[in-house]
């Protein structure tokens, strides 16, 4: 039953991969034969009916959240392959034409990243992360003159969620390895794809056709029901492509954070805003942070509704402490130095999220330790079974009584590892990180030692060799 499942799941993907084909293949006067495609757009469909088409039929067969973010990630490809079409048969159009036809693309991967956002709690929150943060490698058609490195760049920017998901399944289910593998291959497919038809940047068609035409002809988001009239497209988040500048010659140079910005806001909307000066500071403000405070007005920066200088409210939402199936719940506690849980089992996990100057011990064994958002945050254990993870934190603890194979420190500043005799061999990783410092055991005393953060890098040949930095 479970063969004919997962041919069926095959079978299912196979299709879309063909239905990607020829919903774009059609439109204008009549039908578009295969032939009349250009070799840049079959050479997409070839790695969409390849490599990518793997990855949706596994993400099926995983089923959940994985497959939910598979169907999004299917309609991202159908959304881009829309506009290789236009692209493959059209001039070049103005900013504003250009920005109108990106954002079929640029909507479906904000989809993506707001799904990883909106599902912290899922059993497969590492799978959807680590497409959540790889996905905008699509918009290699924003970037010029080199799209193809880009393309590598957010491959690798996924590997920290992709390899933790290759050390939590590789013992339990294969089909979390290969569909790892499968997301990898096709990424890396993709980047050959753009470094051969697209070397310096999208190649547009210069005796082609009206770009806008095409697309209201196409069946895209520009035209309206069957029958009707063609819908006006909505308009574009302002200052999406603030950075698209025409020379002399007509062609156009798209700084590589363009589409990159708007499409990869997820949970990271305040990346777009100004430097926060000392005076906009809460913590050094305390009156900001009242709800009646009436924001600073000021200049809206692109795409966000307020003023780049209003101070964001802090999220107050009462605690919670519970155990979720297998999950422990740790969340939105405050100057709270007393809780615990007592006792824990292998197969449980516990998930901290947003608490703030505040202890929690963690009795028995479980299976992994997560803090996520937390602030002078202390987590004390026995014994986990496969890691300790920092995400997103500032200035917290952890101390292990017992035995933690792996800790994980990411994007977190301010991290005090307390280890004991028996995790004298606990692997640390870290990425994008400061300050961080393990205490080693040593009779009745701990020796601290900083774990590095700057890097020294040189070229021999063709390769790279990395050392810490002399300075550290």
């Amino acid at each position: 039953m479970a063969g004919s499942t997962n041919e069926l799941a095959s079978l299912i993907q196979r299709l879309e991969a063909v239905a990607i084909k020829l919903e774009s293949a059609q439109g204008g006067t009549g039908a578009a034969s295969a032939e009349d495609l250009s070799a840049h757009v079959s050479a997409f469909d070839d790695i969409v009916a390849g490599p990518f088409n793997s990855f949706l039929a596994l993400s099926t067969k995983i089923g959940g959240d994985v497959a939910s973010q598979g169907r999004m990630v299917s309609d991202a490809l159908r959304a881009q392959r829309e506009f290789l079409v236009i692209v493959s048969k059209s001039k070049l159009p103005g900013q504003n034409d250009l920005q109108k036809l990106l954002k079929p693309t640029s909507d479906k991967i904000n989809e993506i990243q707001t799904y990883r956002e909106s599902n912290r709690r899922s059993e497969f929150f590492n799978h959807l992360s680590a497409i959540s943060e790889s996905i905008p490698a699509l918009g290699w058609v924003t970037v010029s003159p080199a799209p193809s490195p880009f393309v590598k760049e957010m491959n690798d920017a996924g590997q920290f969620y992709a390899n933790r998901v290759l050390k939590d399944w590789k013992e339990k289910d294969k089909t979390h390895v290969e569909w790892t593998k499968a997301w990898s291959q096709a990424l890396a497919d993709l980047q050959a794809y753009v470094k051969q038809y697209h070397t310096t940047g999208l190649v547009w068609n210069a005796k082609g056709g009206n770009a806008m035409s095409l697309s209201g002809a196409g069946g895209s988001a520009a035209t309206g029901p069957a029958g009707g009239p063609p819908l006006p497209p909505p308009p574009p988040p302002p200052g999406l492509f603030d950075d698209i500048k025409k020379d002399d010659g007509g062609s156009v140079n798209i700084a590589r954070n363009a589409l990159f910005d708007e499409i990869n806001r997820g949970g990271e909307v305040t990346k777009g805003l100004k430097k926060v000066t000392a005076d906009m500071q809460t913590h050094k403000n305390p009156n900001l942070r009242s709800n009646t405070e009436k924001p600073i007005p000021g200049k809206k920066p692109a795409g966000l509704g307020k003023p780049a200088n209003a101070p964001t409210p802090p999220v107050t939402k009462p605690p919670k402490f519970e155990l979720d199936g297998k999950k422990w719940i740790v969340e939105y506690f405050k100057n709270n130095p007393n809780i615990e849980i007592e006792q824990t089992e292998t197969n449980q996990s516990v998930y901290v999220f947003r608490c703030e100057g505040s202890t929690i011990k963690v009795g028995g064994k479980c299976n992994n330790i997560i803090l996520d958002g937390c602030k002078k945050t202390a987590i004390v254990f026995d014994n986990v079974v496969s890691s300790c993870e920092f995400i997103n934190c500032q200035s917290v603890q952890m101390q292990v009584l017992g035995k933690v194979p792996t800790i994980s420190v990411d994007k977190t500043d301010g991290c005090q590892m307390f280890l004991s005799k028996d995790s004298m061999d606990t692997e640390i990783i870290t990425a994008k990180s400061t300050e961080m410092n393990v205490m080693i055991p040593n009779g009745d005393d701990f020796v601290e030692q900083p774990v590095p953060e700057q890097f020294k890098t040189k070229i021999q040949g063709t390769k790279l060799t990395t050392t810490i930095s002399e300075s550290v």
